[in-house]
Parts: C-alpha cells; structure tokens; sequence
C-alpha cells in the first residue's frame, strides 16, 4: 500500500525547533524517517530535541540561530546542506507574538514581532529557495495562524495578526515564483493550541474568547497539527501550492 504522505529519507529543516509546536513538528518528520535538522536560539533546548529525534533512528543537526538576523539564517541553511546534502523541507514556525493594546504598543514590540514573523519568515524561504529552486524541488510549509484570516474578539492581536496575514499574502506571491521549478509553498494556519508561546498570554478572557469563539471549544491538542502538516510537506500535495490550511477547531466557519 502506498504511504502518500512519505517524508522517509528526506531531510528537513524546522526553524523554532526548542520547544512548542516546532518541537512537535521536527519530531514528527523524525517519526516517519526524515532527517531533521533544528534551529532556535536556545541551543540547551536544542541538544534535549536532537536526543529524542536520533532516537527514532534518523541524522539531526543543531542549528543556533536569530530569525532575525539574515547571516545566522543563511549559516543554519548552509550547515543543513553540508551535513545532509540538501534540503527537502522547511518548516518555517519561529514566532513571536503579544497581546498588548495597539494604543499601548511601543515601536519595540511591534518592531520585534515583524522581524521575527514576517522579516524570519521571508529570509528563511529566501536561503532555502534558492537551494530548492536550484534542484528543481522543494516543499516550504510556512507556519501561519487562523489569524491570517481573523482577529479575536476581546484581546487584542493588532500585531501578530498583521504579521500572520503577510505571512499568507508572502507565501502566495513566492509560490507564485516558484511554482514552476518544483517548489511548493503553502502556509499551515493552527488555531489555538497548547504551548509555550501561548501560555506566554494566557488569562481568563483568552481562555473565554477560546471557549466561546471555537466550535469545538477548546484549544488543539499535541499531535493535532501534525497530519496537516505532513501533507504540506509530502508528495501528497503535489499539486497544492500557495493555500492556507487551517487547523482551528472550526474557528473560523462561524
């Protein structure tokens, strides 16, 4: 029977790899055989995922690295390709995000949250890109947020919703260029789900707003993400680029 969301020997790159959903996201790739290579700037955090992903029998290579600054980016790519030879996949997953007042909000954070979500995005697709445009395949599965759709009602998300929808908007217009060379981009758009980044904002009117504004009322679960993901980021589509696929509990059906 075939498995067409085969990941087995290809080699992969998850970008906020340390600890949330990039984590659950590298481990993932492992499980199903790919070769995973995991950058964030927590270097400490990186070594314990490294354990856990070469344990499922596959090649890891750490690599430290600020989305927001281009030169550590382009050195995480090049050290992925010498140590595995090429680049299959990326998963583009740092973010940053707040939930500060937009009358509230000093240049500093907004600042901060766009170079981490849009300017970390861009310039990752833009080093693997050429990589994959040059070998004339590649899947680039840019972590959204059902925020590139809509905002919350009751906290405030001026900033990351903004940085959330360039990220959609970025990843139509590179899978407009790329479509051509075997290169598919597409953007995978979570609800609310369990990590350190949210609890990071977290209070009662969050957990209200989730309860009241989700269908199935409640955040997702770990593992949740990861058959959306997988097909982003297998053959299986082929024939799929430049979508958003949202995973968000029916958040945005009503």
């Amino acid at each position: 029977m075939k498995n067409y969301f085969d990941v087995k020997g290809k080699n992969a790159i998850v970008t906020g790899a340390s600890s949330g959903l990039g984590r659950q996201f590298a481990l993932c790739l492992a499980e199903q055989g790919a070769n995973v290579a995991i950058a964030a700037r927590r270097v400490e955090r990186l070594e314990e995922v490294k354990k856990q992903i070469e344990a499922y029998g596959v090649k890891c290579v750490v690599c430290p690295c600020d989305v927001t600054d281009s030169s550590q980016i382009k050195a995480a790519v090049d050290k992925t390709i010498a140590e595995f030879g090429s680049i299959d996949i990326l998963i583009n997953n740092a973010a940053a995000g707040f939930s500060t007042p937009a009358l509230e909000c000093d240049d500093e954070t907004w600042e901060r949250t766009m170079k981490t979500n849009v300017d970390g995005v861009f310039y990752f697709c833009r080093e693997v890109g050429r990589h994959m445009v040059e070998r004339g395949y590649g899947k680039i599965v840019n972590i959204g947020s059902f925020h590139c759709m809509v905002t919350m009602n009751g906290v405030p998300r001026s900033g990351y919703s903004t940085a959330k929808g360039a990220v959609l908007m970025m990843s139509k217009a590179l899978a407009a260029e790329w479509a051509k060379s075997g290169v598919t981009v597409n953007v995978l758009g979570p609800g609310y789900f369990e990590s350190e980044m949210a609890a990071k904002v977290t209070n009662a009117a969050y957990d209200e707003g989730i309860k009241r504004g989700c269908p199935m009322g409640r955040r997702g679960k770990p593992g949740e993400l990861n058959g959306a993901m997988l097909f982003l980021a297998s053959d299986a589509s082929s024939y799929v680029t430049g979508q958003l696929l949202l995973v968000d509990g029916g958040w945005t059906i009503v």
